[in-house]
């Protein structure tokens, strides 16, 4: 029996994702597609969903379905109030079920007019590259490691780092709350040695550590980084939650900006046909959810990202996305000074360049090297 119909109040506004299909014909992309809209919002029968405002506007609609590579790129638009206010609501509608599914992968979303009203990053590249000092140049980060070492090691390679110009000196991710490592113990004295280092050179290097604990501990230690002289904040969606880094990039009591790490999110982009694209999760969630820059392994490293996904990612970190501010691509993943001069062609100045062990391979003296990085990509801006 179909269920009666209701009147529901909307207001028109629509948002649209863009989903890819694997399927054979046109018409059972259609299928797919008609399945797909009605399991990302009502999840019922379409014989007995009940007429009118639900089937005609809450029920996703289907936009265009065209031909691609041997795929269909299909446009499922939603109603705005299937989301109401709520980012983790978004997420749920635009993959929700769905991504159980195999074959259905998200490659982009456009937000509707009231969508774009969201705040997004707080800093932006613009708002980064003010804080930091760094007008015009690619930006430099690495991370202290390995895991194993304690807080005083890790401090004096973080003063290391800042005495060679990096611009950010970020926790590895690895690096928690371990007996060997304790979190606050590190935080202090690696964001102490930062500020001494500063001091000595005028650089405005900054230490990012890393917050992705669990939830009833996150925010008082992201409190305490501020408290403690920390200039950013390290955070792992895909272990703590999107919306747990929109909430702190929102946190005005924080103001900090905010590094994106990819830790446990890689499956979402690893499958062709499955998941979300580099350019939907790296690009426009980051931003969406808050992060300034966004961490993922570039082409030619220990990962298998290609250069043209890398370069997806750079469009999804500036594409519009209303009065949302643009982010900083932060390509690593094992690279080395070598690799620049390739990576400038899709990353060109907008950039913060992200290298680890590299940094310690090219000789023996740490603080040389650094001075070396930053002179190598200042004389290529």
């Amino acid at each position: 029996m179909r269920l009666p119909s209701v009147a529901v109040n909307l207001s028109g506004k629509r948002f649209v994702v863009t989903y890819s299909i694997a399927a054979s014909t046109i018409e059972d992309a259609n299928k797919r597609a008609v399945d797909l809209a009605l399991e990302q919002t009502v999840e019922f029968p379409a014989d007995l969903t009940p007429a009118g405002d639900i089937t005609d506007h809450i029920v996703g609609r289907i936009e265009s379905i065209e031909a691609q590579n041997e795929k269909f790129l299909v446009r499922i638009s939603y109603a705005e109030e299937t989301v109401g206010a709520e980012t983790t609501q978004f997420l749920n509608v635009v993959f929700g079920n769905s991504s159980i599914q195999p074959g259905i992968r998200v490659e982009e979303f456009e937000l509707s007019e009231s969508m774009k009203a969201l705040r997004g990053p707080r800093f932006g590249r613009n708002g980064l590259r003010k804080y930091l000092n760094a007008p015009t140049r690619p930006m430099l980060c690495t991370a202290i490691k390995p895991m194993g070492y304690g807080p005083k090691e890790l401090a004096k390679l973080a003063y290391q780092f800042a005495l060679g110009g990096i611009d950010i000196i970020k926790d590895d991710h690895g690096l928690a709350d371990q007996n060997f490592s304790t979190y606050n113990e590190r935080l202090e004295r690696c964001a102490d040695a930062v500020a001494e280092a500063n001091l000595k050179t005028g650089y405005k290097s900054i230490f990012m550590p890393n917050v992705s604990t669990h939830a009833g501990l996150l925010l008082e230690r992201a409190q305490f980084a501020k408290q403690k002289g920390a200039g950013g904040l390290l955070v792992c969606p895909g272990l703590v939650g999107w919306d747990t880094m929109r909430m702190l990039a929102d946190d005005d009591a924080l103001g900090l900006p905010i590094m994106s790490h990819p830790a446990l999110i890689g499956s979402f982009t690893t499958s062709k046909d499955s998941g979300m694209s580099h350019y939907a999760v790296y690009g426009q969630m980051a931003r969406l959810f808050g992060a300034d820059a966004t961490v993922f392994p570039s082409w030619g490293g220990r990962f298998s990202f290609s250069k043209e996904e890398c370069a997806s990612i750079v469009r999804g970190t500036e594409v519009e996305l209303g009065q949302m501010a643009t982010i900083f691509p932060t390509p690593g993943g094992g690279m080395t000074m070598e690799k620049i001069p390739d990576m400038r062609s899709v990353y060109g100045n907008e950039v913060i360049y992200l290298i680890g062990g590299g940094l310690h391979r090219h000789s023996d003296d740490l603080v040389a090297n650094c001075h070396y990085f930053r002179e190598f990509v200042e004389g290529m801006a």
